[in-house]
């Protein structure tokens, strides 16, 4: 069975600007190990605005390695998201993803997902 992890922004993020050597080793642990990475494209977007244009190209790396898949908001998914959201459309989206897949979201931010209840696993990293 393929296992893997949803990033939300605030991982993103933190890979990208090099700001924790635990999202470093998540991606390439995930790299060495073959667990798939998901991205929620609205985590991709809003890590991409708070992102510097110094480190854009280190989030660019990670999207083109071969664990990384982006989850695309598409017409049908975004009415997914859309009934899941409190206000909070990324949150929502990586929400989602954890839920319908069974894994763990991986955040900075843990009380972001408080809303969506217990059946959502989440791994806090620093």
């Amino acid at each position: 069975m393929i296992g893997g992890r949803i990033l939300d922004s605030s991982r993103l993020i933190a890979f990208a600007t090099q700001a924790s050597v635990y999202a470093a080793a998540l991606v390439w642990t995930s790299v060495q190990e073959n667990i798939v990475l998901v991205l929620p494209s609205t985590s991709v977007a809003a890590a991409w605005s708070g992102l510097e244009d110094k480190h854009r190209p280190v989030l660019e790396v990670l999207l083109r390695l071969p664990t990384a898949v982006v989850d695309e908001l598409t017409t049908a998914r975004a009415r997914t998201v859309g009934d899941l959201a409190a206000g909070d459309l990324e949150a929502a989206h990586a929400a989602t993803c954890a839920l319908e897949r069974g894994w763990a979201l991986v955040t900075g931010e843990p009380d972001r997902y408080r809303p969506f209840g217990g059946g959502l696993a989440i791994e806090e990293l620093p």
